[in-house]
């Protein structure tokens, strides 16, 4: 599974691409904004930093303005993948671009019909809502396993299942035990996978056995 990082803050970014982890980035118009930022300046710092794909989400909802700012965005860098809404004229745009040898990521996903869709446009990625779908009620992770089921049935479909929302750890255990190639998460996410607190008790007592011998091995 691959490791994307959801956000438009580049310090954490840069601190979490140090593990060698991270193998993306997805950011959104809220994420942008959160980051006091400009678009084409965080995109084009993030595409320096990660070479992974780097999703850049367009800003208007008619397909001709799409079309255009997607094209602007892919010309930032190489690594772009533009970010559309799951519409129609976002899937209109998504085939256009795709035909341009553009990677396009469609977003707001909640359901396989429209995954089925997205994959029918070209999408490089379908990126399924699961803590907003969790957040009303409904099993997010149905969502995943239905997708990551219908995709398997038809190999000519290249998208691939990025599991989005992500909320907490268990969201990409579980999206990885049902078979998503990406998790995209917040730093927050990441950062927690780490921790377990025998892990923290072992170490505490490694350390306190090691003090004792004496030794350097350096």
């Amino acid at each position: 599974m691959k490791f994307f990082i959801d956000t438009a803050e580049v310090a954490d970014i840069r601190e979490l691409a140090e593990t060698g982890l991270v193998d993306g980035v997805t950011t959104n118009p809220s994420l942008i904004a959160k980051s006091g930022r400009k678009i084409l300046d965080v995109i084009a710092e993030i595409c320096d930093i990660v070479p992974g794909p780097i999703s850049a989400e367009v800003a208007a909802t008619d397909f001709d303005t799409m079309l255009a700012e997607g094209r602007k965005l892919a010309k930032l860098r190489s690594n772009v993948a533009v970010k559309v809404p799951l519409t129609p004229a976002g899937l209109k745009t998504c085939k256009a671009l795709s035909d341009d040898g553009v990677k396009v990521n469609v977003t707001l996903c909640f359901s396989a019909n429209q995954a089925i869709l997205a994959a029918k446009a070209g999408a490089a990625f379908i990126s399924p809502f699961v803590g907003r779908l969790d957040d009303i009620g409904q099993d997010g992770m149905e969502l995943i396993a239905d997708i990551v089921a219908i995709y398997r049935e038809y190999p000519m479909w290249r998208t691939e299942v990025l599991a989005a929302s992500i909320r907490h750890p268990m969201h990409v255990t579980e999206a990885a035990r049902l078979g998503a190639h990406v998790a995209t998460m917040p730093p927050s996410v990441l950062r927690q996978m780490y921790k377990h607190p025998l892990t923290d008790k072992g170490l505490e007592a490694f350390m306190s056995d090691w003090a004792k011998t004496g030794q350097s091995i350096l």
